[in-house]
């Protein structure tokens, strides 16, 4: 199969982000073969390897839309200082992706981007928005509920720069994660942190 040919078929699978697994099934080629092929298409400059086994369709992605990709099948979507930084709530930018999900934690580096990847328990996962194309990114409300409950829940200090909450921050967004929590004692503590930034925000 040339070269070519094997770009067209793999970018007919529609996503980004692939392993050197998919490439042999979708070209029908023996594992050797499909990492020869993505390697010419990587010298090429059409690919680009994202890490071992992983591969990158969309050379320019945005480095947020990765994150799933490296978590499946567990979902992930960015939060904590990378989607606080991103909503303005605070001026540092992160020099990692921060990243929550199902899966379990781990510290992930990449060809774009080095990926901080916390497990979240299931009753406290979500509250992001976006899609597999732009990346899914936690709500600020969110993202701030995390940078607390996270540490918290590992029995460690939470700390944030100069916090700014966005314009329409929604508290009653942040009671309701909070609600989620099944200990007591862990709920009280991020009830009580939260309302700790809150009002220091407010004053």
């Amino acid at each position: 199969m040339r070269t070519a040919d094997a770009l067209g078929e793999l970018l007919r699978l529609g996503q980004p982000v692939i392993e050197t697994g998919e490439a042999v099934a979708r070209l029908d080629v023996s594992p050797v073969r499909a990492s020869q092929i993505l390697r010419s298409l990587e010298d090429a400059g059409v690919v680009a390897r994202l890490k071992h086994g992983l591969w990158l369709l969309e050379p320019d992605i945005d480095p947020f839309v990765i994150a799933p990709y490296l978590t499946a099948p567990f979902p992930a979507y960015v939060s904590l200082w990378s989607a606080l930084s991103t909503h303005g709530m605070i001026e540092q930018i992160p020099r990692q992706v921060f990243a929550c999900s199902l899966g379990r934690g781990r510290r992930v580096k990449t060809t774009r981007a080095t990926y901080a990847i916390h497990h979240l328990a299931a009753e406290v996962f979500g509250g992001h928005t976006g899609t597999s194309d732009s990346g899914y990114l936690a709500t600020p409300e969110k993202a701030l509920f995390d940078s607390v409950y996270l540490p918290l829940a590992r029995r460690t200090r939470v700390f944030l720069p100069e916090l700014e909450l966005t314009t329409g921050f929604d508290v009653s967004e942040v009671d309701a994660w909070t609600d989620r929590i099944r200990a007591p004692w862990l709920r009280s503590a991020v009830s009580r942190e939260l309302d700790r930034l809150l009002t220091k925000d407010g004053d």
